[in-house]
């Protein structure tokens, strides 16, 4: 099947979050079946330089955008089996700081920005010499593909145009614009009703591919119940609801040839569920990263998150705030809101001993933290699907997370299921019942054979790309039908 892709972030070239991640994954797993995979990203400030493989393509887009016409070049590289990234090079839109944002503003102009990337995509899927069969759209950021396939088709003549899929990721994050925005897409008037891309006379991206797409899913099955209701809906349940019957949770895969313990450049110290030796020297060694005293006696805490109201990361600083009287450590890898990075590192300046933060993001730490903790938190009020829980799994560090989302599909508490425990779960959003989980875990430490049972649990859950990777396929095959 010839399969495009497209999305604003694709790892290892660009990423703010588990998009650029899951989306890299799916199209390496996609080519290694056998696949024609292209997938289209911007290309974002460094990448040519970083990636000397990235080349320019001989090709040109030129489309409308509104009033005007707007330009830009193609760069390509082939970075596995069956896949070729095809980069939107159009610097005026893309060679900025920042991928939507700097210093925690966003870019007044992203309506243009990636109305602008959803036109190129929607011409590659028409000119590219073998155009695909499906185009398979991540997020609001190329919402309008579908409205602007539809349109291709039904009044200008696209009589092979590719069937539509979404993928949510994250329902929070819409892509809402002022009414006037809509003039950009140069589609028709018909197309702004509620029943299309309008949303409280606003224009909104991802419900214009809510409206438009043949085929909808999103990253967890539980998330796909709970973004069809007003809880979790985020003003866009009722559309949801509508469409209910092509909407599909598919939970998001791990890309185990860079998730691993046993050939992981990232860690010096190998380690498997047959033999765990190595984790302790990874924890040694992670505690001496934070400047914290190099103890096994001490259960090792930590998280890798972005600090935001979604993470939780408020009931995690408030549940740190009791619980770090007690004999343990956390350390904390990540950024995002200055008033809870502030708040971090002045727990870490009061708790030297105890608590070590690290404001940024780094790769090869966060392979680090994953490897030399014994629990990761995750307390998140919702989370789509997560993979750091996962990443933890497979890594031996055993998961506290909040029952919402992707984290209760993927964690098994204790008190659920005795054999197949692999984690530990609370259900209140609040630091009280993070601080409970956590004494829970001091409980887990200190009884060696079962907490060790709960690793290694954890270490052979397979949630393989490949086997994720064939339910996208089911979906692609199924968007073929009527999706009305």
């Amino acid at each position: 099947m010839r399969l495009m892709l497209a999305s604003s972030e694709v790892h290892p070239y660009s990423k703010s979050g588990g998009l650029g991640d899951m989306v890299a994954a799916l199209a390496k797993a996609l080519g290694r079946a056998g696949h024609e995979v292209s997938l289209v990203t911007p290309l974002y400030r460094g990448i040519a330089a970083k990636f000397p493989d990235v080349a320019r393509f001989d090709y040109h887009i030129d489309v409308p955008l509104g009033t005007e016409r707007w330009q830009a070049g193609v760069f390509a590289v082939r970075p596995s089996e069956g896949v070729t990234v095809y980069f939107i090079d159009a610097p005026e839109f893309f060679d900025r700081a920042g991928l939507y944002n700097e210093n925690h503003r966003d870019y007044p102009d992203n309506a243009q920005r990636f109305v602008f990337f959803s036109k190129c995509v929607a011409h590659l899927a028409r000119y590219l010499t073998n155009p695909p069969e499906v185009v398979h759209l991540h997020d609001w950021q190329v919402g309008l593909v579908p409205a602007l396939i539809r349109h291709g088709q039904t009044a200008e003549g696209w009589s092979n145009a590719p069937r539509t899929v979404l993928t949510i990721h994250n329902l929070a994050y819409q892509g809402v614009f002022p009414r006037a925005d809509f003039a950009l897409t140069n589609l028709p008037e018909s197309y702004f009703t509620p029943a299309g891309v309008e949303f409280y006379g606003r224009l909104n991206c991802l419900k214009a591919a809510i409206s438009f797409a043949d085929r909808l899913t999103t990253v967890s099955p539980r998330y796909a119940r709970e973004i069809t209701t007003p809880e979790f809906g985020c003003q866009l349940d009722a559309p949801l609801r509508e469409r209910q019957g092509t909407l599909v949770g598919i939970l998001n895969g791990v890309d185990y040839d860079e998730w691993n313990t046993v050939a992981n450049p990232y860690l010096p110290h190998p380690y498997s569920a047959k033999d765990l030796a190595g984790k302790a020297e990874m924890k040694a060694e992670l505690q001496a990263e934070f400047s914290l005293p190099v103890s096994n006696k001490l259960p090792l805490f930590a998280t890798v998150t972005r600090l935001v109201d979604q993470k939780g990361v408020d009931l995690l600083l408030g549940a740190l705030e009791e619980m770090v009287s007690a004999d343990l450590q956390f350390v904390l890898l990540g950024n995002g809101s200055p008033d809870l990075q502030t708040a971090f590192s002045n727990l870490a300046a009061r708790n030297r001993r105890k608590v070590g933060v690290r404001i940024g993001f780094d790769q090869a730490l966060s392979h680090h933290i994953e490897a030399g903790a014994d629990f990761f938190t995750m307390p998140s009020r919702f989370e789509p699907c997560g993979l750091n829980q996962m990443y933890s799994l497979r890594y031996g560090t055993i998961p506290i997370v909040r029952a919402t989302g992707g984290l209760d599909d993927t964690v098994v508490d204790l008190a659920e299921d005795p054999k197949r425990a692999n984690g530990i779960k609370f259900r209140e959003p609040s630091a009280r019942a993070l601080a409970r989980a956590m004494r829970k875990a001091l409980v887990l430490y200190e009884a060696p054979p079962l907490r060790q049972r709960v690793q290694v649990a954890g270490m052979k859950a397979d949630f393989s790309w490949e086997q994720t990777a064939a339910r996208y396929v089911e979906v692609y095959t199924a968007s073929g039908s009527d999706a009305s």
